[in-house]
């Protein structure tokens, strides 16, 4: 993370040195954060086994210990629609990323903080499976897969801003909590006395650009860890019979920059400038060395040009990390 936003930086420094009597100002965040978290205590087939014990509960009457803990976690989602005046929405089309639905209703809603939508789909999930083992002669359990009902919950968080918690009915109950700085920075600025204009993601307008980046650069990730405790004990109650809590683990990030120009007619040379090098000169070992990486001999980077509606998107890809313009 910390490679990718000081080479953002360094970006940000060259485009200010070469166009900065066209720029309105730049702003520089985390535009997608997905967290995972994993109760520590049934996190894992030892651990479950262990727990299965304490309670003087056979492997193979596991039901005994999960139906319970998956019947509070529904009986919760059930009692959090009906005290909102919400109704759960089933989702039987998969593939839709659930935080957009949450965005859409941003306009007629409002910001202020509450749970703003319920989702719920069958979706694939991590479980346990009761088994002999072979050597020991001892009953155990083994990871499997299989499919449960998840529930997704749409909210405006007081420190956060528009986030969600997707989190299933079944063992091992693990989380995943999306939020973004964007959302998070739009919920400081006013307390600064700064006024912004936020375009779903993108600050397309700011009262003082190096104040609120200031701000945005201020943002610690470890200083959450209370908040996405509280949420899971919101929103997956069992937690709180596991002293163990959730270990909490980045499972997707991305840092977006903001170039905001004066008017659009002086970005278009720009674009056009730059648009067309970016395609047809950037070879592994500048991507490479824009994310701080080693390269090795078999490294390839994937490059992507498309002309959409709003203009062209460049995309160039080195492993499982990617630059977009």
């Amino acid at each position: 993370m910390r490679a990718k936003v000081n080479a953002t930086q360094d970006l940000k420094s060259k485009l200010r040195d070469s166009y900065a009597k066209n720029l309105e100002g730049t702003l520089g965040c985390y535009d997608r954060l997905i967290v995972t978290g994993r109760l520590v205590d049934v996190g894992h087939p030892d651990a479950k086994t262990a727990q299965l014990r304490h309670r003087n509960i056979r492997g193979f009457d596991l039901g005994v210990f999960a139906e319970p803990l998956r019947d509070q976690v529904r009986d919760n989602a059930l009692l959090l629609a009906r005290q909102a005046g919400l109704e759960i929405q089933y989702l039987e089309r998969q593939g839709l990323r659930k935080e957009e639905r949450g965005a859409a209703l941003l306009a007629p809603r409002g910001r202020h903080p509450g749970l703003m939508h319920i989702l719920s789909a069958m979706e694939s999930c991590q479980g346990f499976k009761p088994w002999h083992a072979k050597q020991s002669g001892r009953p155990g359990l083994k990871l499997t897969g299989g499919r449960c009902l998840h529930y997704c919950f749409c909210f405006i968080d007081e420190p956060l801003g528009l986030g969600s918690v997707r989190g299933p009915t079944g063992r091992p109950f693990r989380l995943q909590i999306y939020f973004n700085q964007p959302q998070w920075l739009a919920q400081q600025l006013p307390a600064q006395g700064l006024a912004f204009e936020l375009a779903d993601n993108t600050f397309v307008a700011c009262g003082a650009w190096p104040p609120a980046q200031a701000l945005g650069d201020g943002f610690e990730l470890t200083a959450l860890a209370a908040r996405l405790h509280a949420l899971a004990e919101q929103f997956c109650p069992v937690v709180k019979q596991f002293r163990g809590g959730h270990h909490w683990r980045l499972l997707q990030v991305e840092y977006a920059l903001d170039v905001v120009f004066k008017c659009a007619a002086a970005l278009r040379p720009v674009y056009a400038e730059i648009s067309r090098p970016a395609i047809f000169t950037v070879k592994a070992p500048d991507r490479a060395r824009f994310l701080n990486q080693r390269r090795s001999p078999a490294a390839e980077v994937q490059s992507d040009f498309h002309t959409r509606g709003e203009g062209p998107r460049i995309k160039h890809q080195l492993h499982r990390q990617a630059s977009k313009l």
